[in-house]
């Protein structure tokens, strides 16, 4: 079955969504989650530094499927997303809307194989590994037209982020489409890069997303979530060597590992942030509209006469003012 189809399988129940919790009363906590990811691990250094108050409940996912799922069932009230899986989900009626960017992938995403393919050409036939995600097929896509491929020319596997490992060192794939951490350790087992985001600069962006109809009784969560990542960030850059030993371990990578990682990311500070989320010409909203036009190309989105509804995609009222 074509991977797009695989992946509107998965996201079909996100036209039924939840109560949400963090409104009644505001005793609740806003439930925010985020799966292992680099760009992603100052959110728990803001928690275990103190920067969240009791209002913020992070909520470890195992994969961004996972979190969306999550977000359609009500359970979860934000998550930390790509921008091309909120585009996804809110041309399948989740509604959200980006209040924070995180990271910028220049070259943290890649396609691997296993020792011996050199060339990207060897993978006809051959079987990959992609996850069920939006993220995994704006990449495969990028990876086929750069290299002129065809998508009926593999064999795909699907795999979400936290099977990767595995299903490559039994040889269940010989190639995978992934990211840190599990990049890493197939690196580290000897596996071999044919691609990665660096030859598409922009196209992959984290986000702090929220669903649209909590921005107002989530609001004091949802500005200390993101004034706790931006602080977090501050702290990690003055002196990154303090931090960087636990947020590697909690990875299971090791720290010289995650500090190549965080080389290909670029982490946008609350100054950058107002620039990405201004209303007009802000650099998101530019993103969204270029990735909009890919992943309709690659037959990621349905079709529709005037695109996917990228109005009200960002709100800066949470952003610190600076």
């Amino acid at each position: 079955m074509p991977l797009h189809l695989r992946r509107r399988s998965l996201l079909a129940c996100l036209a039924g969504l939840g109560v949400s919790a963090c409104g009644r009363g505001g005793s609740t906590p806003l439930r925010f989650g985020a799966h292992p990811w680099p760009g992603y691990q100052l959110l728990y250094l803001a928690r275990d530094q103190g920067y969240l108050p009791a209002a913020v409940q992070l909520v470890e996912t195992p994969s961004s499927s996972a979190s969306l799922r999550s977000l359609a069932n009500g359970t979860l009230d934000g998550a930390a997303l790509t921008l091309d899986e909120v585009i996804t989900a809110r041309s399948r009626g989740l509604n959200l809307r980006v209040v924070a960017v995180v990271d910028v992938s220049l070259g943290a995403d890649v396609v691997l194989a296993r020792e011996g393919i050199t060339q990207p050409q060897q993978l006809r036939g051959r079987r990959v590994g992609v996850e069920p995600s939006a993220t995994a097929a704006v990449m495969l896509d990028a990876f086929l037209r750069v290299n002129g491929m065809d998508l009926t020319e593999l064999k795909l596997v699907e795999l979400t982020v936290d099977e990767h490992v595995a299903a490559f060192r039994s040889r269940r794939v010989d190639a995978v489409v992934t990211y840190a951490p599990a990049s890493n350790l197939l690196l580290r087992d000897g596996a071999v890069q044919l691609f990665s985001s660096a030859q598409v600069p922009g196209r992959i962006v984290d986000v702090l997303a929220v669903h649209a109809d909590r921005l107002g009784a989530c609001a004091p969560g949802i500005r200390a979530l993101v004034d706790g990542h931006f602080k977090a960030l501050a702290g990690w850059r003055a002196d990154p060597s303090p931090t960087l030993a636990a947020m590697a371990q909690s990875l299971h990578i090791e720290p010289a590992e995650l500090a190549t990682v965080l080389k290909e990311l670029e982490l946008p500070d609350a100054v950058a942030n107002h620039r990405w989320l201004a209303a007009d010409g802000g650099r998101l909203n530019e993103s969204a509209r270029t990735l909009a036009m890919v992943m309709r190309r690659a037959g990621l989105l349905p079709e529709q006469a005037d695109g996917p509804d990228l109005s009200h995609l960002v709100d800066d009222h949470f952003l610190p003012a600076t």
